[in-house]
């Protein structure tokens, strides 16, 4: 059963521009109870990836592949969130893999302008048919470092990306001239909004500058149809369980951890190519 969370329009939205704001997409208790969990939950922190920008800043994620019963499997397995990545990308999806984006005041680092495509497609992952949905945990605002992206630049198709000190990012040449055709967006955002955006779409972020601190929740999905062709550190097509949305309340009022998320840990040599990839991941 799918619950067609978005409009007609929303969905045409979404194609046109390449990303869909869905404002309060979850209420103030279900982000009361993420906040929480996330800030008290220090296994989670220790598996962090730090990473620098040009300037030395340092922004860290923390990166899982499959989704438990925790508090933020309820997240990214919600009607509320996977329907909605079903309806803009017309078909059944699985989850790829999620992580916590996480600026800190003041030290928080900037992220380079990319695609998301422009290194899950050395994942063997043949079609753009990917997206994530990004959750903002946090108030999110050009002080605090916010996602910018450019409406629209998905029609450009796949970008050639390469390294950037410790990051991945996106030809600047073509980044450079994009900017000049397509508008500038700064996603601002209160805790619960969601922004949801297609894999080729550039985006980037400016460094914390603010004193206060900017977390997010990004989901990220693909098709069961775009199974990638070979193994990689993300996984292939896994079927995902969805859960009712009531079912993020139920489990953080039971004060759940995130004791059954198997967290990609930056120093494992199994993992070191998750890291690699995760640093030019997401702004």
């Amino acid at each position: 059963m799918n619950t067609q969370p978005l409009s007609a329009a929303q969905v045409t939205q979404f194609h046109r521009d390449g990303y869909l704001i869905c404002r309060r997409h979850f209420d103030q208790e279900e982000m009361d109870l993420l906040l929480k969990t996330a800030r008290a939950d220090h296994n989670m922190i220790s598996h962090n990836i730090p990473v620098k920008d040009a300037a030395g800043r340092q922004s860290k994620l923390s990166l899982w592949n499959h989704p438990g019963d925790d508090l933020y499997g309820m997240f990214s397995r919600c009607r509320r969130i996977v329907d909605a990545c079903e309806q803009l990308l017309g078909g059944e999806v699985y989850h790829y893999h999620s992580k916590m984006m996480i600026k800190e005041p003041k030290i928080g680092g900037a992220w380079e302008w990319h695609q998301d495509y422009g290194y899950w497609y050395q994942n063997g992952c043949l079609l753009p048919d990917m997206m994530s949905a990004l959750i903002a945990v946090d108030r999110a605002t050009k002080e605090n470092g916010c996602l910018q992206l450019l409406k629209s630049s998905h029609r450009m198709g796949r970008i050639e990306h390469g390294r950037f000190g410790e990051q991945t990012g996106a030809d600047p040449e073509r980044v450079r001239e994009a900017r000049k055709r397509f508008e500038l967006v700064y996603f601002e955002a209160e805790p619960g909004d969601v922004l949801f955006f297609h894999s080729n779409v550039l985006h980037c972020s400016a460094p914390n500058t603010s004193s206060n601190p900017r977390w997010s929740l990004i989901c990220c999905y693909n098709t069961r149809e775009n199974d990638p062709y070979k193994e990689s550190h993300h996984p292939g097509y896994t079927p995902l369980v969805k859960v009712d949305d009531s079912m993020i309340k139920k489990t953080g009022l039971k004060g759940s951890s995130a004791d059954q998320t198997s967290w990609l840990n930056p120093v494992d040599d199994k993992t070191t190519g998750a890291s690699k990839e995760a640093v030019g991941a997401k702004p």
